[in-house]
């Protein structure tokens, strides 16, 4: 892969060097604990690519390909194979970039991917995955990550944390994130199911909203005691009031009793459950996330016959300033926010959200989200980060990925970052240039090192 690609200067290049090889601490993925912890060799290069990447997915539907070749009955070389096909005209996608990054940064193939080549490529991979025995854990080395941040819902039993943890061979810390989705959507079907499940998980008999609370509390505890750092929420619906606790309690009641919350009960429920969570990471030392502006599963059939997760979701409208600020401002006066890191998926929302995290101590922007993990939506938050908040405590990027192979990716924004950087220096905005090297090591890998050992 060329040292100069995405560096606009030699100045780029030279920032970009002095970070290249840096850890890696991908705080928010999707990867599975228990593949991690059998670490086996995965079968071919198909199934590393197209076994869950939705990004990938969602390329091929665009481009027309039949949904045989995506999720369905094909074999892993056809459907490599039809990727190929789409990939070359794919001019302006991160895919473009980050699929011939994967190809060179893990199996050393620096050939452009494409339908002529495909097979031959296809057969080297796999050569070179049977005489390295590539496998998670080999990745996870290679690209010196040295934490990774698992989402798992709060009933989550974590028994492949406990097994990692115990393997002295084994020195990356995988560590749980306490995801409160299925805990805060009341509605949805088979609620009451959950919150039985959750009961028999504590112990505790479940009939109120403050027994819920202590549930929560008691499963905060046990992700704590496994290394648990980060929370995490990324519903589609964000509260435009805060209900009381006994409305609150009223809702849940109802709700438990079989019955569905008005939208104004269960936004109420939400607002107050988001405070009282919040207060509860801020006990804790636990750092909260909020991924905003998500819209899930648009396409009715192609749920219905795929499931979630396929890569049919999009981006949402943005979440109102005023319903966030009401929340963190709750949080901020029952004694202060716990560290707080705000996505979006609208990019509508960076500056007003850059503006808002600068008006509460703790609170940052985060990295840019899923469909604005490309070169524009990196540049547009380094941008509102800059100019609204302050670069220097900016956490840089993560990979929200389900895919072994993404790692490249850090190295896709560590180019962007180090150019963004350097234009500013040439563009007589950043006087002394060793501060450049200093910023690019903290966004890079720094500021996120030293929360999460902090938090520890």
């Amino acid at each position: 892969m060329k040292t100069s690609l995405l560096l606009n200067s030699p100045l780029a290049e030279k920032l970009y060097l002095s970070v290249k090889d840096m850890p890696i601490y991908d705080y928010h993925c999707h990867l599975s604990p228990k593949e991690i912890y059998l670490d086996e060799e995965f079968e071919s290069i198909g199934q590393i690519w197209l076994g869950g990447d939705h990004y990938k997915w969602r390329l091929m539907r665009g481009a027309g390909v039949d949904e045989k070749y995506i999720t369905g009955e094909a074999s892993w070389k056809e459907k490599f194979i039809a990727y190929a096909s789409v990939l070359p005209l794919a001019v302006g996608n991160p895919l473009s970039v980050w699929s011939q990054a994967e190809l060179s940064l893990c199996f050393g193939i620096d050939t452009p991917l494409c339908s002529e080549n495909a097979e031959e490529i296809y057969e080297r991979a796999n050569e070179y995955i049977r005489k390295t025995h590539m496998s998670p854990r080999k990745l996870m080395k290679k690209f010196n990550v040295r934490f990774v941040g698992t989402t798992d819902d709060v009933c989550d039993t974590l028994e492949y944390h406990d097994l990692i943890a115990k393997d002295s061979s084994f020195d990356i810390t995988v560590s749980p994130s306490f995801r409160t989705d299925n805990l805060m959507t009341i509605n949805r079907d088979g609620y009451s199911e959950y919150i039985k499940k959750l009961s028999s998980l504590t112990n505790m008999e479940i009939n109120s909203y403050s027994d819920l609370l202590l549930a929560a509390e008691a499963r905060i505890l046990f992700f704590k005691e496994r290394g648990c750092i980060f929370t995490d929420v990324g519903i589609a619906d964000f509260p435009d009031r805060i209900a009381s606790v006994n409305e609150a309690n009223d809702t849940f009641s109802d709700v438990l009793s079989g019955n569905k919350a008005d939208n104004s009960a269960y936004l109420g429920f939400l607002g107050r459950i988001f405070v009282d969570l919040a207060i509860l990471y801020r006990k804790h030392g636990l750092v909260m996330q909020l991924h905003l502006g998500a819209y899930r599963n648009p396409n009715s059939r192609l749920f219905e016959t795929v499931g979630a997760d396929c890569g049919c979701d999009c981006v949402g409208s943005a979440v109102c300033g005023k319903d966030i600020i009401r929340i963190l401002d709750a949080v901020d006066l029952s004694g202060g926010l716990p560290e707080t890191i705000l996505y979006t998926l609208n990019p509508s929302a960076n500056d007003e959200l850059a503006s808002i995290a600068g008006s509460f101590r703790n609170v940052k922007l985060g990295a840019a989200w899923w469909f604005n993990d490309h070169k524009v939506g990196i540049i547009r938050v380094l941008e509102a980060v800059s100019s609204i908040g302050y670069i220097g405590a900016f956490y840089g990027m993560l990979t929200d990925s389900r895919s072994f192979l993404s790692y490249p990716r850090h190295d896709y924004f560590r180019r962007i970052l180090c150019s963004y950087i350097a234009e500013l220096y040439e563009n007589g905005e950043v006087i002394e240039e060793k501060t450049l090297y200093t910023l690019v090591n903290r966004v890079s890998y720094e500021n996120i090192e030293n929360l999460i050992g902090e938090k520890k």
